[in-house]
């Protein structure tokens, strides 16, 4: 393999610069893009419930009945929008979807808290969001069983619960870090995938073959610009997620910068091959989506990995993106270090040399 020349590897590099950044369009799609992404991302993705519809139907009509009813509402998480008499009436209310809720108070409702017994109250919930549903169940369940311990005539055990990392079980916290990583793999793929096919495209792929520019210093003048640029989009929203939306931070940052290293590289591989393999920019763009999409669904971004089946589980392990989101969720909610994260950072680091090699030798072939 021939030496690398520095002069001709800066100027391919700052040739690459001046073509990404000398289009408004293109700086707009580079810097503007993610945060855009991260707001709409970070206020459109929540699961939090927040003063849900509740239907109200109170048979015992006491004060320990009332003061249950206030206490839903006191919490923020449910409003009453209706009272009624028969239990029909709270059925239709969900029915109709005026209520998200209903909550039906069965008569001796007082009688059983001042007594000590465990009082029975009735939550139905409109499933028809079954992760909204799961998470106001699972609201008005701690309400209730509080309500109920809290009662003159309780004893024995208190059961206290904790939550760690995010107390106020908020979604946004969870969410945030999560969409960095879709969107830093999102740039890397968007424009290593186009690189090469641009060149193809506007006819000056023939000229560089023809110089005396190597394989190699065209793949690293064409790879090392977006590198940069994926870093400055990394810290554009890292910032504005610890600024703008108040997510905790409790780790490293030289630990994330190496995870970040690691998890570039592997989504310039990804872009550079898809590059080489497609005719067409439109058929580079396709192809991306093809990976990235799927990759999304099967990251933990969404959908919690452990609640996939065992082949999907397996079938994970090879996606970077699960891997990079580990990380950076561990970094930023949990503080955690190095020797917590070790496998996830060295099963990035091994993504990237796999596909960065197999990128490079089919970069070398299409170049000869």
């Amino acid at each position: 393999m021939a030496p690398i020349s520095l002069p001709r590897l800066r100027g391919m590099v700052r040739k690459e610069l001046r073509q990404l950044l000398r289009d408004p369009r293109s700086k707009r799609m580079m810097f503007a893009s993610p945060l855009v992404q991260l707001v709409l991302f970070a206020y459109a993705v929540n699961t939090d419930v927040r003063h849900a519809g509740t239907f109200v139907v109170d048979h015992d009509r006491t004060a320990v009945s009332r003061q249950l009813v206030e206490t839903f509402t006191a919490s923020g998480y449910f409003d009453v929008v209706g009272h009624g008499e028969r239990p029909a009436q709270m059925a239709a209310a969900l029915d109709r979807g005026e209520a998200l809720v209903g909550l039906e108070i069965p008569r001796g409702f007082a009688a059983d808290v001042m007594a000590g017994r465990a009082p029975q109250v009735q939550v139905l919930v409109d499933g028809t969001t079954s992760n909204t549903a799961t998470v106001a169940m699972g609201y008005a369940q701690q309400i209730v069983g509080t309500f109920g311990r809290s009662g003159d005539g309780a004893i024995g055990i208190e059961l206290r619960s904790r939550v760690w990392y995010n107390p106020n079980l908020v979604s946004r916290v969870y969410n945030v870090p999560g969409v960095i990583g879709t969107i830093v793999m999102l740039m890397g793929l968007l424009l290593t995938a186009l690189a090469v096919v641009r060149e193809r495209e506007i006819g000056t792929l023939e000229q560089l073959m023809v110089s005396p520019i190597s394989s190699l210093e065209l793949m690293l003048g064409k790879t090392i610009p977006v590198v940069l640029i994926c870093f400055i989009d990394l810290v554009l929203i890292a910032t504005v997620a610890l600024l703008w939306f108040d997510i905790p931070f409790r780790g490293s940052w030289l630990l994330l910068l190496l995870a970040s290293v690691c998890y570039i590289l592997t989504a310039l591989g990804l872009g550079l091959f898809i590059s080489t393999v497609s005719a067409t920019q439109q058929e580079a763009f396709m192809s991306m989506f093809f990976f990235f999409l799927p990759a999304i669904m099967l990251s933990g971004f969404m959908y919690p990995v452990a609640n996939m089946p065992d082949v999907v589980q397996v079938i994970t392990w090879a996606n970077p993106i699960r891997h990079y989101l580990d990380v950076v969720r561990g970094i930023f909610l949990k503080g955690a270090g190095f020797q917590a994260l070790w496998l996830q950072i060295a099963i990035l680091a091994g993504m990237g040399i796999v596909v960065l090699t197999l990128a490079a030798g089919r970069f070398r072939k299409t170049m000869e």
